[in-house]
C-alpha cells in the first residue's frame, strides 16, 4: 500500500510517501510562505523524485486539525480532491496526535503537543505510547496554558512538551510544573508527515464527502456571525 500524507494544518508544511513499512520520501519546511501555492508543487516534486504517479497511490492521509483555520482547510480540501479524483480512501488524523508521535515514541511519561491559540490559550491533548501504539489519554482541547499546567501538575508522571509554539508558553510550564516538565529539542518540533502516514495507514477511512476539518473552535468571524444571527438561526 502506497500512502500520501499531507499536513498544512500549522506553520510547518509536510508531505510524505509511505510504501508498506518503508518511508520512501518526506518533505518538510518551516518557513513563512503561503501553503496554498506551495503544497501541490511539493507533492508533485516528491512523487516525481520517488518515481511515482498519482495512480500508484492507495490512500490519502491528512492532518485534520486543530491549527490554523486556513492551513487546515487547504490540506483537507486538497486531500479530499485527490481521494475523490483517484477513487481511493481518505483518512484524517489529529494534527496534535501527529506532533506527539513525532518525538515521544521512547518517552516513558505522557506527551503534551502544543499549538498556540493566542490570548494565553493552547490547543493540546495528552498522549502516551504503549506497546508501540500511541494512546490518547486526554482528548484534544482548547485551554489556557496555565490551567493546563495546573491540571498536569496533579499527575505523577513526567510530561514531554513539544511543538514550534512551545517557547510562547514554556515559562508557564517551567513555573508550574518544574522538574515534571521535559521539553523536546528544537529538531523535534516539526510534525513529521511520515508519522502522519503511519498513524493513518491502519485507521479506517472517512467518508470523503462528509469529512470536515476539526477546528475545535470556530474562527472568530464565524463565532461573531452566529452570535449576531442567533435569532435567525433559531427560526
Amino acid at each position: 500500500m502506497k500512502l500520501l500524507s499531507i499536513d498544512t494544518s500549522n506553520y510547518a508544511l509536510g508531505v510524505a510517501i509511505l510504501d508498506g513499512d518503508q518511508v520512501i520520501g518526506e518533505y518538510i519546511t518551516n518557513i513563512k510562505k503561503n501553503h496554498s501555492v506551495r503544497v501541490m508543487p511539493a507533492i508533485e516534486t516528491l512523487m516525481k523524485d520517488c518515481d511515482m504517479k498519482p495512480s500508484d497511490l492507495s490512500k490519502i492521509v491528512v492532518a485534520e486539525g486543530p491549527g490554523s483555520y486556513t492551513g487546515v482547510r487547504i490540506g483537507v480540501t486538497i486531500a479530499k480532491t485527490l481521494a475523490w479524483t483517484l477513487n481511493i480512501p481518505l483518512t484524517g488524523v489529529s494534527s496534535l496526535e501527529v506532533l506527539a508521535a513525532s518525538a515521544g515514541r521512547y518517552f516513558e511519561g505522557v506527551i503534551s503537543p502544543i499549538f498556540d491559540a493566542r490570548r494565553g490559550q493552547i490547543y493540546t491533548g495528552l498522549y502516551q505510547f504503549h506497546e508501540g501504539k500511541l494512546i490518547t489519554k486526554n482528548k484534544d482541547q482548547l485551554i489556557l496554558s496555565k490551567d493546563w499546567a495546573t491540571e498536569l501538575k496533579e499527575r505523577s508522571e513526567k510530561v514531554l512538551f513539544i511543538g514550534n509554539d512551545l517557547l510562547l508558553h514554556k515559562e508557564t510550564f517551567e513555573g508550574i510544573n518544574g522538574s515534571q516538565a521535559v521539553f523536546a529539542e528544537i529538531t523535534e518540533h516539526n510534525p513529521r508527515p511520515a508519522e502522519l502516514a503511519l498513524l493513518g495507514r491502519d485507521k479506517e477511512a472517512d467518508d470523503i464527502h462528509s469529512f470536515v476539518p476539526n477546528y475545535i473552535r470556530l474562527a472568530e468571524a464565524e463565532a461573531n456571525w452566529i452570535k449576531a444571527n442567533k435569532e435567525k438561526i433559531r427560526k
